[in-house]
């Protein structure tokens, strides 16, 4: 994983094997990254890498992050939903995607035209963080329980005990992992591959083996 912004610009996040390599999605992206860069830097947030991105804060409150995505450059705004889009031009990823907004670029010249929206809409987000602004999450129990989990909760209710146990982000990480296939087939076998997880108080993506020991 990237440990400075500068490695970030030359080899990417490190998170992939395809990091440090030509195929790196940082190099389909290399000058508007850099402009992007620049224009973040002009607002007066600090940069440091975090996650192996580069990420750009307010007296150490995140701002945003400037990424590169398979199909454009990104800057991502971690509060973006709170940000008033008076141009329409924020990106909501997936629909799970509570709180963060993306602004997508193809071309330096795209990035050039929109120049003074880009900064308007850092300088806002800026004042969000000054203001204390949240966003105001989902709970798991907003979240709907697949016909599948609450069949295994009758089967094993100590199952249906530990899954409350979890934290609500763990509770809702499931949720959605489980629900997301079409076929019920899938999201029952999805289910009983993260059991063991769940008993040992584990997140869909913690290390519950290390905890076995």
């Amino acid at each position: 994983m990237a440990k400075d912004v500068n490695t970030y610009f030359i080899d990417g996040c490190g998170r992939c094997p395809l990091g440090g390599t030509p195929a790196c999605k940082v190099h389909n992206w290399e000058q508007e990254l850099e402009k992007l860069r620049m224009l973040v830097l002009e607002c007066g947030l600090n940069e440091e890498s975090k996650w192996g991105v580069p990420t750009y804060s307010f007296q150490n409150k995140n701002i945003l992050i400037v990424a590169a995505l398979k199909d454009y450059a990104t800057i991502s705004f971690f509060k973006g939903a709170l940000l008033q889009d008076e141009e329409q031009i924020l990106f909501q990823q997936t629909e799970n995607m509570q709180s963060a907004r993306l602004l997508r670029f193809t071309s330096v010249k795209e990035i050039n035209e929109l120049e003074a929206t880009i900064k308007h809409y850092i300088f806002e987000a800026i004042e969000v963080e000054k203001a204390g602004l949240k966003v105001e999450f989902k709970k798991a129990s907003d979240y709907t329980i697949p016909e599948e989990l609450e069949a295994k909760f009758k089967e094993d209710p100590t199952f249906e005990t530990a899954f409350y146990e979890l934290t609500p982000g763990r509770q809702k990480g499931y949720l959605l992992h489980f629900a997301a296939p079409k076929q019920a087939k899938t999201r029952e076998t999805r289910i009983e591959s993260c059991v063991q997880q769940i008993f040992y108080g584990k997140g869909l993506h913690d290390d519950y083996k290390a905890a076995k020991k």
